[in-house]
């Protein structure tokens, strides 16, 4: 496992290429550690970003652990203003942990999992990425607080997924939390996407809480009329409230 602790403050890991510098373990939940208890999900990442103004370019994220181990996480990061620019995460359930009380910032990162494999309560921007689906599951498991103004927003995004998945199997997202925030600008969804779009993780009432959105999702429109009721499909001036200046505040990185 890779650590960077709490006192340690602008890290940056700079790769030789995403498909060259590869940071991989193989921990999970159901595996065991030297004591003989189960690491849990939080113990299971392969890299732990625990400091502020982390930044990585051109290196990729995996944990190796495959689908018997369960939830395996290949970054966990709690550390505030955390970027990531061409970078990779390989995962299946639970790919990206993303803590709260923090701001993070993706550009061209390719990210892969099945279930619930971006998750956590921070305010994230995802600038031009793909989010890839291994096999059937929900792309999203925000939990984020009542009362934060952002969750997850994916911009220009690509929603793809394995050529032996076929169509309607993936959710954009259900909430971990009740007020879980995700919005979706401009992003081109495979016909892997549901038609019904979110779930609600089986409580009705997060229906009233969750905020779902998109605005001017391509590829598979034709499914867009049948998403869920409480989900929204953001105006002109709704949507300009979601640019990356306004998410991310002052903050600039790279």
């Amino acid at each position: 496992m890779v650590n960077i602790p709490r006192e340690k403050n602008f890290i940056s890991l700079k790769g030789e290429g995403a498909s060259v510098t590869v940071l991989t373990f193989d921990n999970s939940a159901r595996k065991l550690d030297v004591n003989g208890k189960e690491y849990g999900t939080f113990g299971s990442a392969s890299v732990y970003v625990l400091g502020d103004n982390f930044n990585a370019e051109d290196l990729t994220f995996q944990n190796s652990s495959g689908t018997t181990g369960g939830r395996a996480l290949a970054v966990s990061v709690s550390g505030d203003r955390a970027a990531f620019k061409n970078c990779r995460f390989l995962g299946h359930q639970d790919t990206f942990y993303a803590g709260g009380n923090t701001i993070q910032y993706f550009k061209n990162c390719f990210i892969a999992g099945t279930v619930d494999f971006i998750f956590g309560a921070s305010t994230a921007y995802f600038e031009g990425c793909t989010l890839h689906s291994i096999s059937s599951g929900y792309l999203t498991a925000a939990s984020t607080p009542e009362g934060q103004k952002y969750g997850y927003v994916f911009s220009k995004c690509k929603l793809t997924g394995e050529p032996s998945l076929s169509k309607d199997k993936v959710y954009l997202g259900r909430p971990w939390r009740p007020y879980a925030k995700v919005v979706f600008l401009n992003c081109d969804m495979g016909e892997h996407i549901r038609p019904e779009g979110w779930h609600n993780w089986g409580k009705v009432e997060n229906e009233k809480t969750a905020f779902y959105a998109e605005y001017h999702s391509m590829g598979n429109v034709d499914q867009r009329a049948e998403r869920v009721r409480w989900a929204k499909e953001l105006t002109d001036l709704q949507a300009s409230d979601y640019t990356k200046k306004k998410v991310l505040g002052n903050w600039k990185p790279f």
